[in-house]
This record gives structure tokens, C-alpha cells and sequence, in this order.
């Protein structure tokens, strides 16, 4: 019989936890039971004893245990074929799996699908995961099987894209291909746009599937203008500004890399350089010159804030950024710009971009919110996981 695990809580911390909020902080417990290592299935007990659910334990980490059921339901091959079966049939209903147009969902968003520390992108039936801490490592055998029963014929590979983020936490993996291999001549679609994914080298899984509505908002704003896509990593606002009948787009990014992938999708798509150009540039330098000549500037940096703790000094570098854009946009132009920091909310963005049109003199117009589509939802129990905002700004 096996040893149990457990983690009691000190008095009274056990609320969030009733509240079904799947983070257990290091300050919260007040004692453990048992040989526990970093990666272990423990229960979590109320101080009186009451089992509150079970969790992946982290030792050393501020988030110690990341809930995965709030009762006494085991965490077993049964308990995962459910979970991700859900969360594939969830993708079903939202017309993102099994159609021809759209070929690229998130399946799997952590938190927000009741599996805290689990990321699973689907690109065109191959799966790529994120495993945020060890205990998800190691149940990526329990997950593979999970993603094999659920989409059967709909899914030929599965990479497992972990060991960057694991090696912050102590422990040494690889990546690679755990099921099957990616096809070649390999064209995973957005609203009938072609992609190509870098899985193995590209940030995050390949590609921010997050911004696909947003794009798509922008493909209806394009007729006719000229666009320019600051941070444009491969060229999603790119290549579905271009779709949406742009004149012209310009993708900037520091990376040469990146700029490549972006202009090999806009040709992909049936684009050339006389409708796309490439920038390498730092951004911020890029935009002291001014960017009057655009109809449409998407601003889409990668997170300033990690954490709560670098909240001030992200605030300033989205200030400094839409301040110097809205400084030269001519009028009647359009600003779509983002935050995915998940330490600052809508409202602090929403403040910060309208400190940046203050100091930059210039009168706007709020015409979109956006957020993250309906594949990354968020748990009603988990507001953090809302990380994701934006604003269509209209410059007068």
C-alpha cells in the first residue's frame, strides 16, 4: 500500500481553497505528512483534517500546490481521459477542431480547464505541450494517453516542449517528439490563413494562438490601409491584415528569425514584397522617427511584467511605447495595442494608455476591449488567469 501524502493547512487557510481557487501558497501550510517530493500527488488537508482536494506539490516554490480536484476524486488515468476529453469536446462546440479554416486552438489552458501547471496547443493534428511544473512532468505519460483516446484520428504527433521551463525549477528534461512527428508540408490554418509553426525553435509552443480574434478584428479594419506591426514575432497581424485587403504591411521585429517565418507566411498566403516588407529594428528606436505614414500601428510587446513585484516598471514601458506611436499617427488612424502581462489588469492598462495619449497630446476614441479568445478561458474561481487585454484606440 502506498504512502499518503499530505499537506495540512494552517487555521483558516483553507477558504480559497473551499473557493475553489487552485493555488495553495508556501505561507498557507502548516505541516506535511509523509516522504513528499517536488512533483507529488499530495491531499490537502483543513487544519481539523477535512481532505479539501488533491494537488501537485512544489517545495521551494511561493505557489506550493496547484489543485487539481477540490473532493476526494482520484487523480488517475480515468480522471485525466475526462479532463482532456472535455476540453477537446469544449474546442469542438467553439468550431475550432475539425474544420478545414481552423486548424489552431489552445486545447489544454492550465488553470482555466481545471489542470493548473498544463498548456496543450493543438496546430493541425500535432499536439504541443508545456508542462509548468514537475508534477506535470511527471504526468505527461497519463496526458499523452489522455490526448491519443480523445482525438484519435485527429491527432499524429504530440512534442513535448518542457525543458526550459523545468530546468527553472531544478530538474533536467529534453524536448522532443513523445508520440508520432509533425507531417510534412505541414500548413495549420487560422480562418483560412496558413501558418508555418515553429515548434521547435519558436517562442512559446510556435505561435500566439491567443491573438487569433483580435487578428481577425484587424483583418476587418485593414481595407485599403497601410499597416504597420510592431513586435510582429511570424507575422500573424501580418499576414490577416494582408488578408483583409492592406495596401501595404511592414512586420518590425528585432529578430531576423522571426522576420523570415513572417515573410515566408505572407508568401505562403500569396503575398510579395510589394505588400509586405520586413523591419529589423528595435522598436522603441523605430518609433522615435515616427510613424505617420501608417493608417493602422498594432502594438504587441512581449510581457513587461513577470510578476506583481515588476508591475511599476511595466506600466512605464507601455506608457513610453504608445506615447512615442500616438505622438506621430496621423488623424483617423488606428492604434490596436496589447498588454499579456497578467500583473496588470484591464483597468490599469486602460489608465496607462490613456496617461500615454495625455502625454503625447493627442485626443483618442476607445472603440474595442479585447481579450484572450474563448479557448484560453478563465475559471471563474482563477480571475489571474485573465491575462490577456487590449484597446482599438482611434487617434482624432
Amino acid at each position: 500500500m502506498s504512502e499518503v501524502k499530505s499537506v495540512i493547512l494552517k487555521p483558516k487557510k483553507e477558504v480559497s481553497i473551499l473557493r475553489r481557487h487552485p493555488w495553495v501558497f508556501s505561507g498557507a501550510i502548516r505541516s506535511i505528512e509523509g516522504a513528499v517530493q517536488s512533483g507529488d500527488l499530495v491531499a490537502v488537508h483543513a487544519n481539523k483534517g477535512r481532505v479539501l482536494g488533491f494537488g501537485h506539490y512544489s517545495p521551494g516554490a511561493s505557489i506550493a500546490v496547484r489543485m487539481l480536484t477540490f473532493d476526494e476524486t482520484a487523480v488517475d488515468q480515468v480522471w485525466w481521459d475526462s479532463k482532456i476529453l472535455d476540453a477537446v469536446k469544449m474546442r469542438k462546440e467553439l468550431g475550432l477542431l475539425g474544420g478545414s479554416d481552423n486548424s489552431i486552438c489552445r486545447l489544454v489552458h492550465a488553470e482555466g480547464d481545471g489542470m493548473s501547471g498544463l498548456i496543450i496547443d493543438y496546430y493541425d493534428r500535432v499536439a504541443v505541450i508545456q508542462t509548468h511544473s514537475v508534477g506535470m512532468r511527471h504526468s505527461l505519460e497519463a496526458i499523452k494517453s489522455a490526448l491519443i483516446a480523445a482525438l484519435g484520428s485527429d491527432l499524429i504527433g504530440i512534442y513535448n516542449k518542457s525543458a526550459k521551463l523545468l530546468r527553472k525549477l531544478k530538474l533536467e528534461t529534453e524536448d522532443g517528439w513523445i508520440h508520432g512527428e509533425a507531417p510534412k508540408n505541414w500548413s495549420p490554418k487560422e480562418y483560412g490563413a496558413a501558418f508555418e509553426v515553429d515548434i521547435l525553435l519558436g517562442q512559446k509552443t510556435g505561435f500566439f494562438i491567443d491573438q487569433r480574434e483580435n487578428r481577425d478584428l484587424l483583418r476587418r479594419h485593414s481595407r485599403g490601409k497601410k499597416v504597420l506591426n510592431v513586435f510582429s514575432y511570424t507575422g500573424g497581424f501580418s499576414v490577416t491584415a494582408l488578408l483583409g485587403g492592406a495596401l501595404k504591411v511592414d512586420s518590425l521585429d528585432s529578430s531576423s528569425r522571426a522576420l523570415e517565418l513572417a515573410h515566408s507566411n505572407a508568401e505562403a498566403n500569396g503575398f510579395d514584397s510589394t505588400t509586405h516588407g520586413c523591419i529589423e529594428a528595435d522598436a522603441m528606436e523605430y518609433l522615435k522617427a515616427g510613424v505617420a505614414g501608417y493608417d493602422v500601428v498594432v502594438l504587441d510587446p512581449p510581457a513587461f511584467a513577470k510578476s506583481v513585484s515588476a508591475r511599476h516598471k511595466a506600466v512605464q514601458g507601455y506608457k513610453r511605447i504608445n506615447s512615442r506611436a500616438l505622438e506621430s499617427m496621423k488623424p483617423g488612424s488606428l492604434l490596436f495595442t496589447f498588454s499579456c502581462s497578467q500583473a496588470v489588469d484591464d483597468r490599469l492598462f486602460t489608465h496607462t494608455i490613456i496617461s500615454a495619449a495625455i502625454q503625447a497630446r493627442r485626443d483618442v476614441q476607445i472603440l474595442h476591449r479585447l481579450h484572450q479568445p474563448p479557448d484560453h478561458p478563465v475559471s471563474a474561481f482563477h480571475p489571474e488567469g485573465a491575462y490577456l487585454k487590449g484597446l482599438v484606440i482611434r487617434v482624432n
